[in-house]
C-alpha cells in the first residue's frame, strides 16, 4: 500500500460483505498483486458450478453435492473477513491502512456491515453444514443400496 492511499474501514467492510467471495476487499486493501485476491473467485465459481449443475441435473447429482458446500464456505469466509475488518480497533486500522491518520468517516457504517455479515455468514455456514451432512448420509445410503443390489 502506498503512503498516498489511506484505506477506509467502512469501504473495506462492505466490499468484503458484498464482493468478498471474489476477493474485492483483498484488492482494495493489498492491491492488484494480492495472490489470495486472485485465487478467491476460483472456489466461488466451482461452488456456483455445483449450484447450476444441481439446477440442471436435479438433486440426485452427487458431483453437485460436493461442489455446493465450497460456495457456502466461501460465503462464510467472506462474511468472517467483513466481521474481522469491521471489528478491527481504529488505532490498529489507522496504523496499518491509514499511515497513522485518523479515519473521520467510518463511524457506525462498519458496525452495520458487521451485523449484516454475522447474519449472512451464520446462515451460510449453518446451511452449508446442514446440506453437507444431509448429502453425506444420503450418499452413504446410496452406496449401501448399491452394495445390497450386487449379486
Amino acid at each position: 500500500m502506498s503512503a498516498a492511499a489511506p484505506r477506509s474501514k467502512a469501504i473495506a467492510t462492505w466490499l468484503a460483505l458484498v464482493f468478498g467471495t471474489l476477493g474485492a476487499h483483498r484488492f482494495y486493501l493489498h492491491g492488484r498483486r494480492d495472490v489470495i485476491g486472485w485465487l478467491s473467485p476460483i472456489p466461488t465459481l466451482i461452488g456456483l458450478a455445483g449450484v447450476i449443475r444441481m439446477d440442471n441435473l436435479g438433486q440426485d447429482d452427487t458431483t453437485s453435492w460436493a461442489l455446493i458446500p465450497i460456495l457456502g464456505l466461501m460465503i462464510a469466509q467472506a462474511m468472517l473477513s467483513a466481521i474481522v475488518i469491521g471489528l478491527t480497533p481504529d488505532e490498529r486500522w489507522n496504523a496499518r491502512y491509514r499511515n497513522g491518520q485518523p479515519d473521520a468517516g467510518s463511524g457506525w457504517i462498519p458496525v452495520f456491515g458487521v451485523i449484516v455479515a454475522l447474519l449472512l455468514g451464520g446462515t451460510a455456514l449453518m446451511g452449508t453444514i446442514a446440506f453437507g451432512g444431509q448429502k453425506y448420509f444420503e450418499y452413504q445410503r446410496l452406496q449401501a443400496e448399491i452394495e445390497a443390489a450386487k449379486p
